[in-house]
């Protein structure tokens, strides 16, 4: 049934039409289209047309909507794509193709303390280095992270499902693996977790929705399924907003480790929130819109935001096609450049995925590199400003040369509706039924609003702001070609949603803590596909300041 008898009409001329709700009742009714709500239709949209035209065009509007209600009977889960995708490639780029050896640095001795729970910190390189010399097992590390999982996961309200009987399964397996001589690598016997909208074949995935939280798939998303060849343990699948917003899923709200009061920000609510904590040593994210970046922020976790096309999404919530990366969420720079060279690459089933090197070697020469910084966001009065001034100053003495840049001078803050409306295209079945009614978060600034709003946004609007969106595109690469990466303030100005639209990575890292003794951090920008530079600028400011370091006191 249309919600109050409401709906909206894209003619052949791209009319987006409101149906009052006398137009029809119910949708096999045939509706009565006027000449009047054409009329109104085009105050929403912005037009004017004269009454010869309204009369001209009225029979069209009604096949129109024939045409939709006959679509709308075709089956169209949340895993079909259109057929259309986004490229984010400039035009005339070149990119580097041979891949060569991955250079990590060297893990060094590590000490297994009497005390295992003090291994809840270590890095995912120093947990697999006492794997891989079995000094201790993949059960006993994965039983450890479980019991931390069940005695602070509630206070923290970010677990959704303890994975418990496929982990003990999985370490198992890892442990008679490695006694066998058959090590897989760094992440073999590792545990993570899985933000709620990665598929896990017999698990529930609720997306954080009560709308879907007794849906099952049977199959897993493909990044769960390289991280099972890696030979990772997966634990617990980590809370996130209702439909990818926000803290606030179905059952409560994520909370920040260092600050329960507060929420751990969104979307990527619990995977944050555990990894700060120590609950487990990584956690898989997602972002379209900051929602690696933010909870990273809030938590003081370390996250990658890879380039878009780098990471197969098959298998996870579809929110935008053309915005959506999967992405880790670590306690350090060089843990998520293992996550990711793990998850990266084609599948065969996401046709946005592309085939390119990534080339990390952690020993970069600062003294040959040209860092752009955002100019006019660092020069900006804001409450954490004297801790990104910090980060330059540091990579000043550790040799980069910092250059000057000013983003690409376009209505940034317009394009966001790109999202909002494939958004709104994805979840159009729950809007239609009604049951959009069932989410926790109804305020004007929630999804069942933003869905709804958003079938007012003419094919021919969302057409234009991707046609600008393409000139964005070729202004990045002009501005870049000078640089080989950026810093800028976490949310200052319009770089994240400028970045997630174009599709450049992105390495958020902390950087201080503000008034309140919670996290702040610092954003180091890429060129398209190059997550190997800034993995290894960030990872040289990260060792030389230590604040990833800093651990929640709540969370011993």
């Amino acid at each position: 049934m249309h919600r109050s008898g409401t709906v909206y009409i894209i003619t052949p001329a791209v009319i987006f039409l409101m149906l009052s709700s006398t137009a029809f009742s119910r949708p096999q009714d045939k509706p009565s289209i006027k000449r009047k709500h054409i009329a109104a239709a085009e105050t929403i949209i912005g037009l004017s047309f004269d009454k010869t035209e309204r009369d001209s065009l009225l029979p069209d509007v009604q096949d129109n909507l024939a045409n939709y209600q006959s679509i709308r009977a075709v089956p169209l889960p949340n895993s079909i794509p259109p057929a259309l995708h986004f490229e984010p490639d400039p035009l005339g780029k070149v990119y580097e193709s041979k891949q060569m050896p991955i250079v990590y640095a060297p893990v060094g001795d590590v000490e297994l303390p009497e005390d295992l729970e003090e291994l809840a910190y270590y890095s995912i390189a120093q947990l697999g280095e006492l794997i891989r010399t079995r000094r201790i097992t993949s059960t006993q590390l994965t039983t450890m992270y479980l019991e931390r999982l069940k005695r602070y996961g509630p206070r923290l309200e970010c677990t959704v499902t303890l994975t418990e009987e496929l982990a003990l399964a999985q370490a198992g397996r890892a442990d008679e693996e490695i006694v066998a001589g058959n090590y897989r690598g760094p992440l073999h016997g590792i545990p993570y977790g899985a933000k709620d909208l990665l598929a896990v074949k017999g698990y529930p995935t609720t997306w954080g929705a009560t709308s879907h939280r007794d849906q099952v798939f049977d199959n897993d998303a493909t990044v769960v399924k390289r991280l099972e060849e890696a030979g990772a343990v997966l634990v617990a699948k980590l809370t996130l907003g209702a439909l990818a917003w926000g803290d606030v899923w179905f059952g409560g709200k994520t909370r920040n480790p260092w600050n329960l009061e507060q929420g751990s920000s969104g979307s990527s609510a619990g995977s944050a929130s555990a990894t700060a904590a120590g609950l487990v040593p990584f956690a898989i994210g997602s972002e379209t819109w900051g929602s690696i970046v933010s909870p990273s922020t809030r938590c003081g976790a370390t996250g990658l935001r890879p380039a878009f096309g780098r990471v197969s999404r098959a298998g996870a919530m579809a929110l935008s096609w053309s915005m959506d990366k999967l992405g880790p969420i670590c306690r350090a720079v060089e843990d998520c450049a293992l996550v990711f060279d793990a998850i990266r690459g084609p599948d065969g089933i996401d046709q946005t995925v592309v085939d390119r090197p990534f080339n990390y070697n952690y020993q970069v020469d600062m003294s040959n590199l040209r860092i752009g910084y955002v100019q006019d966001a660092f020069e900006e009065d804001y409450p954490t400003s004297a801790n990104d001034q910090a980060v330059l100053d540091v990579l000043k003495e550790l040799g980069a040369e910092l250059v000057p840049i000013s983003l690409p001078d376009y209505p940034i803050g317009d394009l966001s509706f790109i999202l909002s409306a494939e958004a709104a295209a994805a979840f159009d079945e729950l809007t239609r039924s009604n049951r959009d009614d069932l989410l926790v978060r109804q305020i004007r600034n929630a999804w069942p609003n933003v869905f709804r709003t958003h079938r007012f946004v003419p094919a021919v609007e969302y057409i234009q702001a991707n046609r600008v969106r393409y000139q964005i595109i070729q202004e990045m690469e002009r501005i870049l070609a000078d640089v080989d990466l950026y810093v800028s303030p976490a949310f200052i100005g319009d770089n994240l949603l400028l970045t997630n639209l174009t599709g450049h990575p992105c390495v958020v890292l902390p950087n201080g803590f503000n008034e309140q003794d919670s996290p702040t951090s610092i954003t180091f920008m890429g060129h398209l596909y190059d997550e190997a530079t800034i993995l290894a600028v960030a990872r040289a400011y990260q060792e030389a300041t230590g604040w990833h370091r800093q651990h929640p006191p709540q969370f011993p």
